[in-house]
């Protein structure tokens, strides 16, 4: 593909219109800094708030607040634990989970992205990376899910790519 169709697949907006429509700067595509996906186990701050509500609450009920109270302190304190046991510690980090991909699929990678997502009632972290060959245009395209704790291959799957696709 030449530089000249490239650049006609691409959407630009001028630099003073984006300042004119106060476009942020973390939306400019031509800026590049290293981008880091926050931790999940900082979901048991969340849980922390759960808990202190739950305890306001109950020391409420015993100054005067009617005793069915007791349904939403124990609410709280269910939703509290639920932010401590689904708040994962992501050990796996992106730049891993890209490694682990191109170890597992079968052929040479050329580009490639990862997306954190959660699987299960408990939030585990999984890290989907979609993978091309490095051939130019690619003819072959993956996906593999990595575990975002043991670093462990959970599934993957490549296939060639229809012709015309790319």
């Amino acid at each position: 593909m030449t530089d000249k169709r490239k650049a006609a697949r691409r959407i630009e907006i001028p630099g003073e219109v984006a300042e004119a429509a106060g476009m942020p700067d973390d939306l400019d595509a031509s800026a590049v800094d290293p981008h880091a996906v926050p931790d999940p186990a900082h979901r048991r701050r969340a849980g922390n708030v759960y808990f202190v509500a739950a305890g306001l609450v109950a020391l409420a009920i015993a100054l005067g607040l009617p005793a069915g109270m007791w349904v939403t302190v124990g609410l709280l304190a269910a939703i509290g634990i639920y932010h401590y046991i689904a708040g994962w510690h992501l050990v796996v980090r992106e730049s891993w989970a890209l490694e682990v991909s191109n170890r597992a699929i079968g052929f040479p990678v050329g580009h490639a992205s990862a997306n954190l997502g959660f699987y299960g009632w408990r939030a585990r972290p999984i890290w989907n990376v979609l993978v091309f060959s490095a051939d130019d245009p690619p003819n072959r395209r993956g996906l593999v899910r990595v575990d975002g704790i043991s670093g462990s291959v959970v599934e993957q799957y490549d296939e060639a790519v229809p012709a015309g696709e790319m």
